[in-house]
């Protein structure tokens, strides 16, 4: 399948592109980027040196790819920015590729970006994630599979946000935000309560839900510290993955973290 390039676009001479990739007018693919077979990109895009994009994603027009990092101590290190397959980038996405702190921004597989979201360097995001529109995420956040996040909501730098939760609209995201639970707030970024209707829809049993519930009880009702409630969790619930996920996101990153909280809690 051969691939489709408008005459107006600009491709770098080392640009690799595989078979089917369709390039619209006036799209500018610099030197040393790598696109997957079967990838669309409209017109008017820039896919910036660095870009391992996957095969079969939709990158929409103005949408701008693996420029520098907005990130003052940056000095013009080669780093990348890596897509997975399947993933669709919306009108004017701007995806930046990483530091020398970790050299790469990763972007997983099957993930929605609406229009105007904002990766930023050297951040992980993982796979089927739906970003909705002017999502800004800065540098170094960490976002787990099956994520949603609602329009206009803000991600601080180096915030850590598990798998399938999900993040009210307009949301100032400052705290870490544990898997399977939903959050929100502005003035007060909160626990919410879990993201049950979610975890259904991808599959979870009913005993599943009622275990996770059970150990969100412990952490944010007991009263208890967080290293004390999660000891109690640990010692009283059944070791199945979900809690398992759940105490390692709290102890990985225990020292100097902040969790959300309960709404009546600080």
């Amino acid at each position: 399948m051969q691939s489709t390039i408008h005459p107006t676009a600009i491709i770098g001479q080392s640009a690799v592109l595989g078979q089917g990739v369709t390039v619209g007018p006036y799209t500018v693919i610099e030197d040393d980027v790598e696109i997957g077979d079967g990838t669309m990109i409209w017109p008017h895009v820039h896919i910036a040196s660095g870009a391992r994009i996957g095969n079969a994603c939709k990158i929409y027009s103005g949408a701008v790819l693996a420029t520098e990092p907005q990130d003052l101590k940056f000095s013009g290190e080669k780093t990348y920015l890596y897509v997975g397959d399947r993933t669709v980038i919306r009108e004017c996405v701007t995806l930046n590729r990483g530091t020398k702190a970790s050299g790469k921004t990763v972007i997983g597989s099957d993930n929605l970006f609406m229009a105007y979201a904002h990766v930023g360097h050297d951040c992980v995001i993982g796979n089927h994630v739906v970003v909705a529109n002017c999502v800004p995420f800065g540098g170094h956040c960490d976002v787990g599979d099956y994520v949603v996040v609602g329009g206009l909501a803000a991600v601080h730098q180096f915030v850590r946000i598990g798998r399938f939760s999900m993040i009210g609209g307009l949301s100032r995201v400052t705290l870490d935000v544990p898997p399977f639970v939903m959050a929100s707030g502005n003035d007060t970024f909160r626990f919410e309560g879990l993201n049950a209707i979610g975890l259904k829809r991808r599959g979870f049993t009913s005993e599943q839900v009622t275990l996770i519930k059970d150990a969100y009880r412990i952490l944010f009702q007991s009263g208890l510290l967080l290293a004390n409630a999660l000891e109690k969790v640990k010692s009283e619930l059944s070791p199945e993955p979900e809690i398992l996920e759940i105490l390692d996101f709290f102890t990985s990153g225990i020292h100097g973290r902040k969790f959300i909280r309960p709404f009546n809690q600080h």
